[in-house]
């Protein structure tokens, strides 16, 4: 039986897929305070987050974060189902760092200020999943051929 990944996307799905793995797991029984921050955080770039609960969001996050770890570490996994994923996840944690006042040095700039570091780093994560959906499409372009 063959893997729907190649020996190529071993090595950032590894990467990405624990990174973002052991990011739940942390959340997984975060405390009232981490919660709290956690939402604060998340909900002054996406409003729509207010009307959830701190506790019920870090659940969320963290079952999200787990799911998509897993999902990159396990190879039975198509490329494109955990690209995508990736991607989604990536774009969302993105738009935290665009949205958040603060985080991107004055004017029409997109790079971070010293407090915008630690989250502008995720552009790694949306590269790979992009990466991992351009493989995907390219593999489905290769068995059509």
């Amino acid at each position: 039986m063959r893997l729907p990944i190649t020996p190529a996307e071993i090595a950032p799905r590894l990467a990405t897929g624990a990174f973002i793995l052991n990011s739940g797991l942390g959340k997984r029984h975060a405390d009232e305070a981490t919660a709290a921050g956690l939402h604060g955080f998340a909900s002054g770039a996406y409003p729509f987050l207010q009307k959830t609960s701190p506790a019920a969001f870090a659940k969320n996050l963290s079952t999200a974060e787990i799911a998509i770890g897993v999902a990159l570490l396990t190879p039975f996994v198509p490329t494109a189902v955990a690209g995508a994923a990736l991607t989604g996840f990536a774009g969302g944690l993105l738009g935290l760092y665009l949205r958040t006042p603060g985080l991107t040095k004055p004017g029409k700039s997109v790079a971070p200020t010293q407090d915008g570091l630690p989250v502008s780093k995720d552009v790694w994560m949306l590269g790979i999943g992009l990466g991992l959906l351009t493989q995907a499409a390219a593999a489905r372009r290769a068995r059509r051929a």
